[in-house]
């Protein structure tokens, strides 16, 4: 099984994210959207032989509709393809995903996308996983960093494209009651560490600590909700996109609500939901 996260830079024209979600056919078993990043999160899995074709086809048409030039949203952003990680699933249940070290599953699909990407779409590609994390790429793109395949310059209109390969991970919000910029930044600053990435954004009216749960399984939501929370009072939790049912069932039961996490919003439920379609489609 494979999964690929693609993130891209629109998350207020429903219009386009409409023609995004049908680019990626029966593959798709999510799309997260929030119009203050002015980003969506299009999550894909199944046979590797179904899920790259329909990443390629939700590239084509990110590239085909969206500008760069015109992109106002509070989230980091190289290109209108913003990321595009790739995960080797186990398979249901979903305890852990394969490493992205080596040949392995994730690593062949993330080069055949970044090679095709440059060739079929004249987007600058940076890899990251083995050879550099996600952040920075961020950091030194453009600066000391040249695109591992395409042009050695930004496309005009789509910027340029992080494509990786990774274990699982769980992005999460936590809105703060104080809408306090500063010490949202201060919090994420506080929090941040290998297993928890943190920024502190300010979002429409009001402020978050942005989190990726690197490794879910070790440092949970409600781990992280706790770490934030004894720094400042936390007005809503907001997973994006889905979550591992194993990470899910190592929190209690009562918290689910609070953690803003449900059953239905596992990898598992919906690759049970696509399956089911599928054989209705037979």
């Amino acid at each position: 099984m494979l999964e690929c996260v693609v993130n891209v830079s629109e998350g207020r024209d429903h219009r386009v994210l409409a023609q995004l979600a049908q680019a990626a056919g029966p593959c798709l078993l999510d799309v997260h959207t929030d119009a203050g990043h002015n980003r969506s999160v299009l999550t894909l899995a199944g046979p590797p032989a179904e899920v790259a074709p329909a990443a390629r086809a939700v590239a084509q048409a990110t590239v085909a509709s969206l500008d760069l030039r015109r992109h106002r949203g509070a989230h980091p952003r190289i290109g209108v393809l913003d990321v595009v990680p790739w995960v080797a699933l186990e398979g249901p249940p979903v305890r852990d995903a394969l490493p992205p070290q080596g040949p392995g599953l994730a690593r062949q699909a993330r080069d055949a996308f970044a090679v095709w990407a440059a060739s079929e779409l004249a987007l600058p590609v940076f890899l990251y996983g083995p050879e550099r994390s996600l952040p920075e790429v961020r950091k030194t793109a453009w600066r000391s960093l040249v695109p591992d395949y395409g042009p050695p310059s930004p496309h005009p209109t789509a910027g340029a494209a992080a494509v990786g390969c990774r274990p699982l991970l769980v992005a999460y919000n936590l809105w703060l009651a104080d809408r306090d910029l500063a010490l949202a930044k201060a919090v994420a600053a506080a929090v941040r560490g290998p297993q928890l990435r943190a920024l502190g954004l300010a979002v429409g009216s009001g402020v978050q600590v942005s989190c990726n749960l690197v490794a879910p399984f070790v440092l949970g939501p409600a781990q992280v909700w706790d770490m934030v929370a004894a720094r400042a009072d936390i007005e809503r939790a907001e997973l994006v996109g889905l979550v591992p049912e194993a990470v899910l069932q190592a929190v209690p039961r009562p918290r689910w609500r609070q953690l803003g996490l449900s059953p239905e919003r596992t990898i598992e439920a919906r690759l049970e939901q696509q399956a089911k379609a599928a054989g209705r489609g037979r």
